[in-house]
């Protein structure tokens, strides 16, 4: 039995185990409205963005993730984990979920 979506978004979900998103990696989590990347940093911290460059559109997901920031796969663009928000020089925004880590990783949608 599948959760309606706007159920979905006035909860957490569940997306799996911390422990299975690699260092400087990322995970994908499909939605029926988007899908959503969800990252974990060098030093463990967890982000969640929508898995699509404010830009040509490239999938943030298969970008590289480097301090707080992933660049994405196409061009390079630089988007800030916490923000969301491109780095200058350039611009632009995606939408940031929610996320709350413990023994299991959960974004908000």
């Amino acid at each position: 039995m599948s959760t309606p979506v706007a159920e979905l978004r006035t909860r957490w979900v569940a997306v799996g185990s911390p422990d299975d998103i690699p260092a400087q990696g990322a995970r994908v989590v499909l939605t029926q409205d988007a899908a959503i990347a969800v990252f974990k940093t060098v030093d463990g911290r967890i982000f969640a963005l929508e898995d699509h460059c404010p830009h040509k559109g490239g999938p943030l997901s298969q970008g590289i993730v480097h301090g707080d920031c992933v660049s994405c796969p196409l061009h390079g663009m630089k988007i800030s984990l916490a923000e969301g928000k491109a780095l200058a020089p350039d611009e632009g925004e995606v939408r940031r979920y929610p996320v709350k880590s413990t023994t299991t990783c959960c974004i908000w949608i």
